[in-house]
């Protein structure tokens, strides 16, 4: 089995990371789950998203994975079994107590444990299977050989992360947010402290006019890596970012299930892995590396002083009709007459195009489409589909 995994924040992402080519999606409920600042997923919310992901054939984890305290536990068992008689696929936990309660439950999904458990060795790995788990989510400080080790000796199903944000400590154990913000990290409170930036000061006290000092990790990118992973038994790759765009979402899953689906049909070659490189190292706005699978990570591999993380504005448009060579488009981004842009899309081949001209809502000629959301059409000879997206040319495919 080789699962495209996806996260969602809510909704509407669902759908893009579905129709886009994920094969699975994990979410969090309003509760229990560590994104706190994501919109996520009422009760009834949840039902409907189990609906349409398996009537899509696809499946439907719900994170339940922040570390309990002695509040939570009222309505726990209630809320497993909702998520039980709902049909979700699976629950993905950091805590031994719903662990046990999924045994004491006899819950019919799945026992999925969180990255937030850090493990990094096959005994940890036996110890949760012996609990009932059928999956375990690895630490993003694995190497390749213990992913390897961990796959020969326990045969459980592996998940690991492959593109998104690291933490500067061990997954799951960062501290830093409490004692800064008093934002539990391990709550869903996480003010990401090592993304900030920290004046210097002498021993007097005084700010000094060094270069303001960070210590935060570069983002992983496993683009290089896949097929040696299928190779040696991961299951589920996993894509993090509940609260990323509908552009984040639909450009890095796309990539990954055509490398994905190239690597099965033997037909991925080193040109098409550069391209996606570049690619994704366009999308976020910090670059990425594979940082712990082949070596401990060094200095390339970490941000420490004078980075720039500077948003992009490649998302340009979202397709909302095609018919008779005239695509309708929702603007996102600032694009004018004479630029070359490129199309993508879950069925359409990526191809660059011209504009030559753009027509407003008033069926009138303009130049420039500068306003948010606006809706133009385009006179395009190649076909589209609805959700197909519009971005800045940069890189040829």
């Amino acid at each position: 089995m080789i699962e495209l995994l996806s996260p969602a924040g809510d909704m509407e992402k669902l759908e893009f990371a579905c129709l886009y080519g994920a094969d699975a999606i994990y979410i969090g409920g309003r509760d229990y789950s560590l994104r706190a600042n994501a919109k996520n997923f009422s009760n009834e919310e949840i039902k409907i998203a189990v609906e349409y992901v398996h009537n899509l054939g696809k499946k439907l984890y719900v994170t339940v994975n922040i570390v309990l305290h002695n509040q939570e536990l009222d309505g726990l068992k209630e809320y497993l079994l909702y998520l039980d008689s709902i049909d979700v696929d699976g629950i993905i936990v950091s805590d031994y107590t719903i662990m046990n309660l999924h045994k004491e439950l006899n819950l019919k999904l799945e026992l999925h444990i969180s990255t937030q458990a850090s493990i990094t060795n096959y005994e940890t790995a036996l110890f949760y299977k012996d609990l009932g788990a059928k999956r375990v989510v690895l630490a993003r400080e694995c190497s390749r050989e213990d992913i390897k080790k961990i796959k020969e000796i326990t045969n459980l199903d592996l998940e690991c992360f492959i593109h998104g944000a690291m933490c500067t400590s061990i997954s799951g154990r960062c501290v830093l947010s409490n004692y800064c913000t008093n934002r539990d990290s391990n709550r869903g409170g996480c003010a990401q402290i090592c993304r900030w930036e920290f004046e210097r000061i002498d021993k007097d006290g005084n700010k000094t006019t060094e270069i303001p000092f960070s210590m935060t990790p570069k983002d992983l990118n496993m683009v290089s890596n896949i097929e040696d992973m299928i190779n040696i038994g991961v299951n589920s790759f996993k894509i993090e970012g509940r609260m990323r765009s509908i552009y984040y979402i639909a450009t890095v899953i796309l990539t990954y299930r055509r490398i994905i689906d190239k690597i099965v049909n033997n037909s991925l070659t080193d040109a098409y892995t550069n391209y996606c490189l570049n690619i994704l190292n366009r999308c976020a706005n910090r670059e990425s590396t594979p940082q712990f699978y082949n070596k401990l990570p060094g200095k390339d591999e970490q941000y420490f002083l004078g980075r720039q993380e500077v948003s992009n504005q490649d998302f340009l448009g979202l397709v909302l009709d095609y018919k008779d060579g005239v695509a309708t488009i929702e603007q996102r981004n600032y694009f004018k007459v004479g630029d070359i842009v490129q199309f993508f899309g879950p069925d359409t081949e990526t191809f660059n195009y011209k504009i030559e001209e753009i027509i407003d809502e008033n069926n009138e000629s303009i130049d420039v489409a500068r306003h948010p959301r606006m809706i133009v059409k385009i006179k395009i000879n190649n076909k589209l589909n609805k959700y197909d997206m519009m971005r800045i040319k940069v890189f040829d495919f």
